[in-house]
């Protein structure tokens, strides 16, 4: 008999358990997608510093050694992982970054030795050393841009080597930048 009670409730059972089934179906698929969303923000570091937002023009250097450069100006710091107070990025998550350097000095007056340069370090590690030295400019900048596969606590850095000065203002002629390009773990 189809009308009897017990029928009435297995079919009612039935309903609801495939309801249910349907609802832990979709709350789970929901939670993959917020779990993917939170990797994501997590996952989001960039970070663009310059020398100095000064008005006027400041040079530092030239040095008697190789000077950690401390980018005061932080146009980005998304992650907090750029310290400006050492001028050192630490690597929050594995991956392939981008990494942009910029220096730009100023000689003073013709006919000096201009001397544009810095180092680009990671753990210490030289991994790029744009220059440009000579007398036939007052100013000049030279720029490099990398993919570097960085590791989790890897520290990056940029030192301004013997000999070799740099200038800024408020213009953020130098500069310093890097983002992740995307995670390997």
């Amino acid at each position: 008999q189809e009308s009897c009670g017990c029928c009435l409730m297995e079919r009612q059972m039935n309903r609801m358990e495939m309801y249910f089934n349907k609802s832990v179906y979709h709350m789970h698929e929901l939670l993959m997608k917020s779990k993917t969303a939170l990797m994501n923000m997590r996952s989001r570091v960039a970070f663009s510093v310059s020398l100095n937002s000064e008005e006027n023009m400041r040079c530092m250097g030239p040095f008697r050694s190789n000077k950690t450069i401390d980018y005061k100006h932080a146009f980005l710091n998304l992650g907090g992982s750029y310290n400006t107070s050492t001028g050192i990025f630490t690597v929050p998550r594995s991956g392939v970054y981008v990494i942009a350097l910029t220096v730009y000095s100023d000689a003073g007056s013709p006919g000096n030795t201009l001397a544009a340069c810095a180092i680009l370090h990671v753990n210490g590690k030289v991994v790029a050393g744009p220059s440009e030295k000579n007398k036939q400019d007052q100013e000049d900048s030279v720029t490099v841009v990398l993919a570097l596969h960085l590791k989790a606590g890897d520290k990056v850095m940029v030192t301004l080597p013997i000999g070799c000065c740099i200038c800024d203002s408020y213009h953020h002629y130098n500069t310093f930048s890097g983002f992740l390009l995307y995670p390997t773990e």
